[in-house]
């Protein structure tokens, strides 16, 4: 396989095949079930092929492993992100929007607090949000998990990334939600950019952000006039301590975008995964007790393995995006041109037999004592583009979890498997995660650590 990035050298473009239907239609097909048209596509020309797009317009899509760990390993100079995402709606200052040397210096003084001692720090926060939320649940009721989720994942990101409280975490609460699901959709849908006010998508979308732009000045505000700002946790705290090498600040704009970008890439993601997860786990009751048992027997293997799992057989976000951006670029038998956008499919690799034996298959056991490669288990993407929080989010999805497990019982069902919904960028269980819990007694729960 060709691993060279072609410059100026006259080769002529070669692109995967793609069916001939015309570009409007290939759009409303994919508008109208995006994942069932990749599979479709994948089946019929293979792990590589051509498709026309809704903002994106023509795009290769890439999933042959081989070829994802070529594309996530070049960089960036030679294939980055895509004009046409999500930095239109995040911000000009998001990570998704920014380029080169100046998303490497963002990257940079973002990285710090989702490792270490800072990332364990969290925890307690998630635990608190997840027992709150849990408390308030009926028992021996069905009821969907997807809005709690929501609920529990916001308010962990307002705490411990935001350092909200108070009135200004109120105000959060209420003006993220409907402009994360708005945002969402507008990243999708060929919607123009033109403000007609509350008539229009972006107008509404534009107030949204007028509103939410004024909460963040305020907590900027009261972070640099604080006393102890430097013994705060929370990652705006950490920005507005930070510096550039120059030893120039972020500016509030920047801040602004980056906490957005941070809680749109870990809120809804995160939280749809763990409805997912419990749409899994009722429909494998052999799993489900066995994950029990080592919950509380307080070992982690087995959960990490469903988690792993269900993000392969789930992945919330299907696909990640890159532009080449030099004179023309070589994948395997391809030879892309400057300016073509490529997709890597992530679900695609994902169901891929290939790749995982008996795809369709869900089997936590396949990832326990090995760890997945990291080129084709893909729910975070990959390379300088790869999601800055994933280790916040997989402590998280082991917190909630585990909190869930501890303190109640999760009823199995018959019911068939829920179907995949599009939230605009993310994939949700198309009931949102039904579930039937009870308390569990403190008989039930043993007190001792493993033997």
């Amino acid at each position: 396989m060709s691993t060279r990035t072609i410059r100026a050298t006259g080769e002529n473009p070669v692109l995967p095949p793609g069916t001939a239907m015309p570009g409007l239609l290939q759009g409303v097909s994919a508008l109208r079930d995006r994942r069932a048209a990749l599979m479709r596509l994948r089946d019929r020309f293979g792990p590589d092929f051509t498709i026309k797009l809704p903002t994106f317009g023509t795009v290769v899509v890439i999933s042959e492993p081989d070829e994802v760990r070529q594309i996530f390993k070049t960089r960036p100079e030679d294939l980055d992100q895509i004009e046409a995402n999500l930095g239109r709606v995040l911000g000009p200052n998001s990570l998704f929007a920014l380029e080169g040397r100046r998303h490497k210096d963002q990257r940079k003084l973002l990285v710090p607090p989702f490792h270490g001692r800072r990332l364990a720090g969290y925890e307690s926060v998630m635990v608190d949000e997840a027992s709150r939320e849990f408390a308030s649940w009926p028992q021996g009721r069905e009821m969907s998990v997807l809005d709690s989720m929501m609920s529990i994942t916001l308010n962990i990101i307002l705490r411990a990334v935001f350092g909200a409280q108070g009135s200004e975490f109120e105000r959060l609460r209420v003006v993220i939600p409907p402009m994360v699901e708005l945002g969402s959709k507008l990243i999708v849908v060929p919607v123009p950019t033109w403000d007609l006010g509350r008539f229009s998508p972006w107008g509404r979308l534009n107030r949204y952000r007028r509103e939410y732009d004024a909460i963040v000045d305020g907590l900027i505000a009261t972070a640099v006039a604080d006393p102890g700002l430097a013994d705060r946790g929370d990652v705006l705290a950490m920005m507005v301590q930070s510096r550039y090498d120059d030893g120039s600040a972020m500016t509030n704009a920047e801040i602004s975008d980056q906490l957005l970008t941070l809680l749109t890439a870990g809120h809804e993601t995160t939280a749809t995964t763990l409805a997912w997860a419990i749409e899994r786990l009722r429909r494998h009751p052999a799993i489900l007790d066995r994950l029990v048992a080592e919950v509380d027997a307080g070992v982690d293997d087995l959960l990490t393995a469903v988690i792993l799992e269900v993000q392969r057989t789930r992945p919330v976000i299907d696909s990640t995006f890159r532009q080449v951006k030099a004179s023309s670029y070589s994948v395997g038998p391809w030879v892309l041109p400057r300016g073509q956008n490529i997709m890597v499919g992530i679900d695609l690799v994902h169901t891929d037999d290939a790749v995982f034996a008996d795809a369709a298959r869900f089997d936590p056991d396949r990832f326990l004592g090995a760890r997945p490669d990291p080129h084709e288990w893909i729910p975070f993407g990959g390379g300088v583009r790869r999601c800055i929080g994933a280790a916040f989010a997989t402590m998280e999805l082991h917190t909630v979890l585990r909190t869930l497990l501890t303190d109640y019982s999760i009823e199995p069902t018959l019911a068939p498997d829920e179907s995949w919904y599009s939230r605009g960028v993310a994939f949700a269980p198309g009931s949102g995660g039904r579930i039937v819990v009870r308390r569990r007694s403190r008989r039930d729960v043993p007190t001792g650590g493993p033997s």
